[in-house]
Order: structure tokens, then sequence, then C-alpha cells
């Protein structure tokens, strides 16, 4: 095996790490949001995505990156949220292609309500993960990372 070689597989071998942790942190999310908001993980980041915008709207090709999700499965999300009352669709004035999305205020009251269970769940995952030697390393740095908000 040469040098190229050995490369390849410490990359593989890191992708394979920071997979089983999101994986360990989004089942632990997915179980609480559901149990206690009856949200899923990609409906709560698109609640979040939107809260971040200060009272303004996202375009929906915006919200798909925030969520990590196809144009169609974007679509379909968003109209499940709508049909909650979660979040709005409002056209674009300049653009009637343009289709912007922003956060209801029902959609903004289910959010502070989940967002608590969302952090202590997260901080009780990255606790777990950081008990795993392989994860813990990546635990680390992710506590190392400035903080976003």
């Amino acid at each position: 095996m040469g040098i190229g070689d050995d490369a390849v597989e410490v990359r593989a071998q890191g992708w394979q790490i920071l997979a089983a942790l999101h994986g360990q942190i989004e089942t632990a999310l997915e179980r609480a949001l559901q149990a206690d908001h009856e949200l899923s993980v990609v409906e709560y980041t698109v609640l979040d995505a939107l809260s971040r915008q200060d009272g303004w709207h996202m375009r929906m090709r915006q919200l798909a990156r925030a969520a990590a999700l196809s144009g169609s499965a974007t679509t379909r999300l968003v109209t499940r949220l709508e049909e909650r009352g979660l979040l709005a669709r409002i056209l674009c004035a300049d653009d009637r292609r343009g289709i912007y999305t922003e956060l209801t205020p029902a959609g903004s009251d289910l959010l502070a309500q989940a967002r608590p269970t969302h952090d202590r769940v997260l901080a009780s995952a990255l606790a777990e993960a950081e008990q795993t030697p392989e994860l813990a390393p990546l635990v680390d740095a992710l506590h190392r990372l400035p903080a976003l908000r």
C-alpha cells in the first residue's frame, strides 16, 4: 500500500467516524422530537433555519441547502409544514417563479417549545458519544468550534 492509498484509507475511516456520530445524534434527536413535539429532525432543521432569518423569508432553494434536501423533497416538506400551519409560502413580487417560505407564529411557537428538547438531547448524545474512543476526538473538535448564535 502506497502513501496515496494510506491517505485514502485515513479519509475513509474519518468519514465512517463522522457518519457514525451523525447517525447516533440524528437517531436520538428524531426519537425525542417526534415523541415530544411531533417533529422530525429535518422539520426542526427547516423551522430553525427560517427562525434565523430575523423576520425575513428564504427562497426554496436556500431552504433546500439549509436542510440538505433535494428540491423535490423540500417542496414536499414545505407542503406538509404549510398544511400544519407552521410556515407559509409567499410568491416573489419581482419574479413570479420565485417562492419564499417564512415561519408562521405557530411555527415559531412550536420551535420555541422544541428547542430545549433538541438542545438537551444533542448535549446528551454528544456526551454519550464522547465515551466511545473512536468518536471522542470528533466530539472534542465539535466542542471547540465557535458558537454560531
